[in-house]
């Protein structure tokens, strides 16, 4: 895969609960991250003394964060909206020419900011709030 633009790599929220997809307009920079807790089964009898992880334990998690100015009412007013519900829709993350990963999130952060010589911003975090699925593109 060579490089990509980075203005590709969207975010997406489901904006009606039955799978129509938006792009959450005016970001400038997005970014996902993907964790996984690890569990730790090292015992006196580990060999040489090295760590042993335990395969397949632990809580696998995604964040998705974003930065950019307002540029669309329909969806600031869904995030905006979606914050103070405290509910969990679907998004989106499209990766370009990787592939899409799709699950519910909830907003977790959604920060405000502006000068008085400059755009209002803002900036947005999301928490994976159940399992994903990657589809390679």
């Amino acid at each position: 895969m060579g490089a990509q633009n980075g203005k590709d790599l969207l975010i997406k929220v489901d904006m009606t609960g039955g799978g129509q997809f938006e792009t959450l307009a005016g970001l400038r920079a997005t970014r996902i991250s993907f964790n996984a807790e690890s569990v730790d089964v090292t015992s006196l009898e580990s060999q040489g003394g090295w760590r042993e992880l335990l395969a397949g334990a632990g809580v696998r998690s995604a964040t998705i964060s974003g930065s950019g100015i307002f540029r669309d009412e329909t969806t600031d007013e869904r995030a905006r909206q979606l914050f103070f519900d405290g509910i969990t829709p679907g998004f989106q993350v499209v990766i370009p020419d990787f592939g899409i990963v799709e699950g519910a999130f909830q907003v977790t952060a959604l920060d405000y900011a502006g000068s008085h010589n400059g755009e209002a911003t803002y900036e947005l975090t999301l928490a994976s709030a159940g399992e994903l699925s990657f589809t390679a593109v």
